[in-house]
């Protein structure tokens, strides 16, 4: 029977190249394990830490991994009946726990800078028969990657991530088995820095502990970390990366978020991505994403205009954006309530959008305006002019969000649409509002029926029972304050 590595199609003698270097690498003394991981739905790493000779064989004939993880709520809850008939009968392929198969990417492997014994690999998961699972967020990225290069376009991301980091002062409620639950407690802790002192050197020196151990943690593994920033809330920080192709910006980013909150952990840290830790007196974070089209045969950026429009204004998109750039920010505005679970996938995040908050409310776009959803950046001429989408939570799984990006404004661009005028008042009532909370984001996605057929009817109807599943258990929770405490703070 042929491996998974030929069932899959993906047999190449670029891919054979790939192995072999991973391979060597492997058997170099001091390696004992390798980490085969992949992103769930949630945007988190699960998967399997293999011997260095079990790795090897995983390149070819992956290893086995139960569907049911595909289907877990942010709880790790299961969100269908698998055991019982017609449970999974949205869900081709899956049903009873079965098996599927993750295939590793060699060209991933990179080691571990907290854990030098450690090597890392991502891997992508496959149904036996070596069919890819389209439930894959990473795959959703795809999709959508491919329709936007069929019409001659790349899209490019810098990533501008806030997240807090505290430091551990009492594990001990965590990990006692008297106090444990589903989800369990979060460990005690204390901040690196008291806040409200934006960019404040004094507070980054106190936090520079820490920020180190971000620092050489995101360049060990290669990433394009550009700054480590303080941000306006206690014990809050910003990284900020340069900009890549949007694959690679959500790896770059899936592999962050996870390897700091490892690295921190063992030095005594407790990092955090979600939108608002359960204290008093905290501030949102938020995921700032910066993107620009790039045309596929030149290598520009498709969003440069030479001049402003003939008549155009500086509220007018026409000033600042080519066609190309307005087409695509109208499409991002006609879809951002659609998009908004993609981008705000949890429900602490929708406490983040509050007035004179630097968080958007309504469906808008300004001119370097950071209170608008969407921020035009540059001048007619200017080769960096972007656009910056605010909308996003710091934990959101980055396939998704970016994915969203680009099946709503491929429709701006297939439907060639226009953009209102900028806002000078994001916070004075105008615009379309946001949804509000998770349940009608959910159904602002499922009424978007550009959305739901780039992302896919089977993968939209999944992730909405998924999340259902999260929103049904928070009503239920008596301690709503509780619940974000286990759900969010704990693990995300």
């Amino acid at each position: 029977m042929r491996d998974l590595l030929d069932r899959s199609g993906l047999h190449s003698p670029a891919r054979e190249q790939a192995m072999a270097s991973a391979l060597a690498r492997m058997e170099q003394p001091g390696l004992e394990m390798v980490r085969i991981a992949w992103c769930d739905l949630h945007g988190a790493a699960r998967g399997k830490a293999l011997t260095v000779q079990a790795a090897a064989k995983a390149m070819r004939e992956g290893i086995s991994m139960v569907s049911t993880l595909m289907l877990k709520d942010s709880s790790d809850r299961t969100a269908f009946k698998v055991f019982e008939r017609g449970g999974t009968d949205a869900l081709p392929g899956f049903g009873q726990a079965n098996n599927l198969l993750l295939l590793p990417d060699p060209s991933t492997l990179c080691q571990l800078p907290w854990l030098p014994s450690h090597g890392w690999m991502r891997a992508q998961p496959f149904f036996l028969d070596g069919t890819p699972v389209e439930l894959d967020t990473r795959r959703v990225l795809e999709r959508a990657l491919a329709r936007l290069a069929a019409a001659g376009l790349g899209l490019r991301c810098g990533l501008e991530v806030e997240f807090h980091i505290y430091r551990i002062t009492d594990a001990s409620a965590q990990l006692d088995p008297h106090t444990a639950g589903w989800p369990g407690l979060p460990p005690q802790v204390e901040m690196i820095h008291p806040g409200y002192k934006l960019l404040s050197e004094d507070c980054y020196d106190m936090a520079e502990p820490a920020l180190r151990i971000v620092q050489h943690t995101a360049q060990s593994l290669g990433l394009p970390l550009s700054s480590l920033e303080v941000e306006i809330g206690p014990s809050q920080v910003e990284a900020v990366f340069d900009a890549t192709d949007a694959m690679t910006a959500a790896d770059n980013l899936f592999l962050f978020r996870n390897a700091v909150r490892m690295a921190l952990r063992r030095a005594g840290y407790h990092a955090t991505f979600v939108c608002r830790p359960p204290f008093a007196n905290i501030m949102s974070s938020g995921w700032h994403l910066h993107q620009s089209l790039v045309q596929l045969n030149s290598g520009h950026n498709a969003m440069v205009r030479g001049a402003p429009a003939p008549g155009s204004g500086p509220m007018d998109a026409g000033h600042t954006l080519s066609d190309v750039g307005e087409h695509w920010l109208a499409g991002l505005l006609a879809h951002a309530r659609g998009m908004a679970s993609l981008c705000t996938p949890t429900i602490n995040g929708f406490g983040r959008f509050r007035p004179n908050a630097l968080a958007p409310q309504a469906v808008l776009w300004g001119r370097d305006n950071r209170g608008a959803m969407l921020r035009v950046i540059g001048e007619a001429g200017d080769p960096a002019t972007r656009i910056e989408n605010r909308i996003g939570e710091s934990a959101a799984n980055p396939y998704l969000y970016l994915a969203s990006q680009i099946h709503a404004g491929l429709d701006g661009l297939a439907h060639r649409l226009r953009a209102p005028s900028a806002t000078d008042s994001p916070y004075g009532g105008a615009g379309e509002r946001l949804p509000t909370s998770l349940g009608e984001a959910l159904e602002a996605l499922r009424a978007d029926p550009v959305l739901v057929a780039g992302l896919g009817e089977a993968f939209v109807s999944c992730f909405a029972q998924v999340k259902t599943s999260e929103i049904e258990r928070y009503d239920a929770a008596e301690d709503k304050d509780d619940f974000q405490r286990r759900e969010y703070f704990a693990r995300t």
